[in-house]
């Protein structure tokens, strides 16, 4: 059952951490500060604070909520270690049927995103294709490092929407 906007302003802040901590993988922090933004008016308004919040997080804060992430199709994936909220995302774009030849190619491309930015690929793959989630890798890829961090911030806050779409009506 979805909470209401009402609801969710009168939590104390552990029971809105509860509620939302997972929002942002791996990273209750960001549900801790959002909460001092109270009250919210809608659904638009805590998550345009929750964009705040980690507009405002350190660059530290922000690259180990980037490295919080796990890989597309990797190998935490193949053990069941995923968040439930990651292996539902994943599941939802194919990505727990690759193929050998797909899950090569992710674990490859993987491997050379690492390399290069130093924290893993990040995209909203919910309604997304294993096609054009290579596409994606493919093409970001190219990007410099600070292109690549700005880009994994705003795919975790779309992972952070869908996500609290979930739990907040």
């Amino acid at each position: 059952m979805k909470t209401s906007i009402p609801a969710l302003n009168a939590l104390s802040q552990a029971e809105f951490v509860s509620l939302l901590g997972g929002i942002y993988e791996h990273s209750p922090w960001m549900a801790e500060r959002t909460w001092l933004a109270r009250p919210f008016t809608d659904q638009a308004a805590l998550l345009i604070a929750f964009r705040q919040t980690l507009a405002a997080a350190s660059q530290t804060e922000q690259l180990a909520l980037i490295r919080a992430h796990p890989d597309l199709a990797g190998k935490a994936a193949l053990r069941g270690e995923l968040t439930f909220e990651s292996s539902q995302e994943q599941a939802s774009a194919g990505l727990d049927q690759c193929t050998a030849k797909e899950l090569a190619r992710f674990t490859a491309l993987n491997t050379t995103y690492k390399d290069k930015f130093a924290f893993p690929f990040i995209m909203a793959v919910k309604g997304a294709t294993r096609a054009q989630i290579l596409e994606g890798f493919e093409r970001r890829i190219q990007h410099s490092p600070a292109e690549e961090f700005a880009n994994a911030l705003e795919q975790i806050n779309r992972i952070a929407s869908f996500r609290l779409s979930d739990l907040v009506e």
